[in-house]
């Protein structure tokens, strides 16, 4: 996207004012960041104090993912900041930081109806309904796609403004100087940014941005194991002490706390009956609150709450709770009988019609994102106004969500951002801050709500259950000539917008979506190879079972059912399966240089002779990775050896948290594999604790491998990649070793 006067938010805002937001023609936000005693600021992004201290806004959530470093990087680089001058501040929802890339890419969930006129994050419809809605959402690893340009322009001009500052003490032109750790620089003169910056605040920046001749960016052989870091994590000395304040660390005068039950998921559900005399005698509970399919105990202190629920054992009638059995034979007949949506055609439809040599069935189960911190969030209404201290992806959202739930205007709600201890897509939803601000009105105190780890599992919505069966056409050489992929499964990215989008219950968004095609909830399906004849198509399903993302979304199963079926067909042809896959990436070079890469990495011995190793590729976006797995099935389950990935994420801006990513991603989809699925039965799942979910522990991860691919192309998001592909590695990897092929996930849902 072209830098410009027109893409960027500036102003000179010396002690507050106006940021002009430029589209078709000027719009005007009120500035979001408030600048303190001795601080100035330059743009939306950007405060700059007499001190030098450099605060830089960031619009996202932090949930692990280094969001809290990176734009700061971007921003440092490119002002010339000494980094260990650099702070950030969590920036609160505003249109000056509406989030246009992921607008542009959840067109189909807010604009049903013609989304390809909102596919352009440039456009004049994307970049109207973004702003108006303070569309400041953090999904689908777009930060950086969505406000590097923005952030690294805003930086550039308040450099410039520095230089014109210094320039006209020196009696210098300004375009002669410089910005070097933290100083104006010109010949042997130089300035701090501290000393200059009232002075600064008063200039009036260049009409285009001067940027560097280079983005920020960190070459993967600059850095070889062990070297020292040139921006290390501004997130992590406070995570380390414990100083770090997440939404269940906030403390206010008259504080209540507050604890959760919630009925089993299914129609209709009520509150049926509960005994509140057995916990009258607890000291310290002060009530109870009953809501729509939940009732909670405020007491001074949580372990008195839940355990005045545990007391009163709350009752709940269900009209039909959800069933797995249930679930199980909806997929299945409606991958008999159901009506077939064609979401993707290439070549012939004729070669991938009927029967075809090779189809194989492919299920996975709902699987729940088991994050480390529980949904907790402090809510406070006094004099008309609530405040939320709250940890969402979605603010604005939750803000309106809210402030209907209390009979209040968003505008009445101030939302405090707070860091995520995790996430994995949960915090997308927004029940767990309705339940405070209501429980807030009615104790008329402030009130902090967190929910158990059995909450979390009952009351989270998990990922959808999925059957595929996928089919293949040989040519004359082994290779493939037709691939066909038929998935029946409910459109769960639709029914999540309506949710977000149309304030819409579960159910009334899986009414909604009955019978409706989803092409987001089938991202990755097409393969990455060149294959003559393709055709995709989905199935909806409509099931009881309200479901939601979650860490890779649809690559986390289109991943696992491709590069499994490329593998059958590459032993059903006698191929060996690097060379099968390296014969179809002509059209993606990028692809085939991890996958060789990878294969020296790993020392890759062609999979066969019982080696255990499995490989996989996959494609997210711009990014690329290639996987190989070594695994084994012993009388303890499965057990991973090692992981060896080779990424191509583009420009890499920060390489230790692009490690990180992948490493973390890795780890998370083994979890998968090994785990992280539940079984309904009567609404409530078979498995409330994390133990019971078959998670990996330290002791159970393999030594793990990551290189990147030095590249000048867009940066890519590398925290979903690592999700994707270790399923079918290690699917893949099992075959080798045992001879058995592994179609579920998880995989220990499948007796050897």
């Amino acid at each position: 996207m072209a830098v410009s006067r027109r893409g960027i938010l500036i102003g000179a805002l010396a002690g507050g004012g106006l940021a002009l937001g430029y589209v078709l023609r000027p719009r005007h936000f009120p500035l979001p960041l408030a600048p303190g005693q001795g601080e100035f600021a330059f743009d939306a992004w950007i405060k700059i104090g007499t001190d030098g201290v450099i605060s830089v806004a960031v619009p996202q959530v932090e949930m692990g993912q280094g969001v809290t470093t990176l734009i700061p990087q971007v921003v440092a680089f490119e002002l010339g900041a000494d980094w260990r001058q650099v702070a950030v501040e969590p920036a609160p929802v505003s249109a000056l930081y509406a989030n246009l890339a992921l607008a542009a890419r959840w067109a189909p969930l807010w604009m049903p109806v013609m989304p390809s006129l909102a596919e352009d994050p440039d456009g004049m419809i994307t970049r109207r309904w973004a702003e108006d809605h303070r569309f400041n959402a953090t999904a689908d690893g777009m930060s950086l796609g969505a406000y590097e340009d923005a952030a690294r322009a805003a930086a550039a001009s308040a450099r410039a403004m520095l230089m014109q500052a210094a320039a006209a003490r020196w009696g210098v032109a300004w375009e002669e100087c410089d910005a070097q750790g933290g100083f104006i620089v010109h010949e042997d003169k130089r300035l701090p940014f501290g000393a200059l910056v009232e002075e600064a605040a008063a200039c009036s920046p260049p009409s285009t941005p001067p940027l560097r001749a280079d983005a920020m960016a960190e070459d993967p052989g600059e850095f070889p194991p062990g070297a020292a870091l040139r921006y290390p994590r501004l997130d992590l000395p406070s995570k380390i002490d414990g100083s770090w304040t997440f939404a269940g660390d906030v403390r206010l005068p008259g504080l209540l706390h507050a604890a959760i039950r919630h009925a089993p998921l299914g129609a209709s559900a009520s509150l049926a009956g509960i005994d509140e005399d057995a916990a009258k005698s607890m000291k310290g509970l002060v009530r109870t609150v009953k809501g729509e399919g939940w009732v909670a105990a405020l007491a001074r202190d949580w372990w008195t709450a839940d355990t005045a629920l545990t007391r009163m054992k709350p009752r709940f009638k269900v009209a039909a709770g959800v069933e797995s059995t249930n679930l199980d034979n909806t997929l299945d007949e409606a991958m008999r009988a159901g009506k077939v949506h064609r979401i993707h055609a290439s070549g012939d439809m004729g070669v991938v019609k009927g029967g075809l040599p090779l189809q194989l069935r492919y299920v996975v189960a709902p699987a729940v994102h088991a994050t480390i911190e529980t949904a907790s969030v402090t809510a406070r209404l006094e004099g008309g106004l609530l405040e939320l201290w709250v940890g969402t992806q979605v603010p604005e959202a939750t803000r309106e969500a809210a402030a209907r739930a209390v009979g209040l205007e968003a505008s009445q709600v101030v939302l405090y951002p707070m860091p995520l201890g995790g996430s994995f897509d949960r915090r997308l939803e927004m029940g767990h801050a309705v339940e405070a601000a209501i429980l807030a009105k009615e104790a008329g105190q402030p009130v902090q709500l967190t929910w158990s780890r059995r909450e979390e599992m009952r009351a989270g919505l998990p990922r959808t259950p999925v059957v595929a069966v996928m089919a293949g056409r040989f040519d004359t050489e082994g290779g493939i000539a037709g691939w066909r992929a038929r998935v029946a499964m409910p459109a769960t990215a639709r029914e999540f917008g309506r949710r977000l989008f149309g304030s819409e219950t579960p159910a009334e968004a899986i009414r909604a979506v009955g019978g409706k095609d989803d092409p987001l909830a089938l991202e990755g399906a097409v393969p990455p190879y060149v294959i003559p004849h393709v055709a995709v198509d989905h199935i909806p399903t409509t099931i009881d079972l309200p479901t939601a993302r979650l860490r890779g979304n649809a690559h986390g199963y289109t991943a696992f059912f491709n590069e499994s079926f490329v593998d059958e067909m590459a032993h059903k042809a006698g191929r060996e399966p690097l060379s099968y896959r390296m014969a179809m990436l002509g059209k993606e070079p990028r692809l085939a240089e991890c996958l060789q890469r990878v294969s020296a990495l790993a020392q890759w011995g062609g999979g066969g002779d019982n080696s255990g190793q499995g490989i996989a590729c996959h494609v997210i976006g711009e990014g690329r990775i290639a996987l190989i797995a070594s695994a084994r099935r012993d009388e303890n389950g499965v057990r991973v050896d090692k992981l060896s990935a080779v990424a191509d994420i583009g420009r890499i801006v920060n390489l230790d948290i692009a490690r990180q990513q992948i490493e973390g991603g890795l780890v998370f989809g083994l979890g998968l594999v090994l785990g992280c699925s539940v079984r309904y039965e009567g609404g409530r799942p078979g498995n409330e604790r994390l133990s019971d979910l078959s998670l990996p522990t330290l002791a159970d991860c393999p030594a793990i491998e990551v290189e990147f691919i030095e590249s000048t192309a867009d940066p890519a998001d590398p925290g979903e990649l690592g999700v994707a592909v270790v399923a079918p590695a290690v699917a893949n990897a099992l075959f080798s070793a045992t001879g058995l092929r592994f179609r579920r996930l998880p995989l220990f849902d499948e007796e050897l």
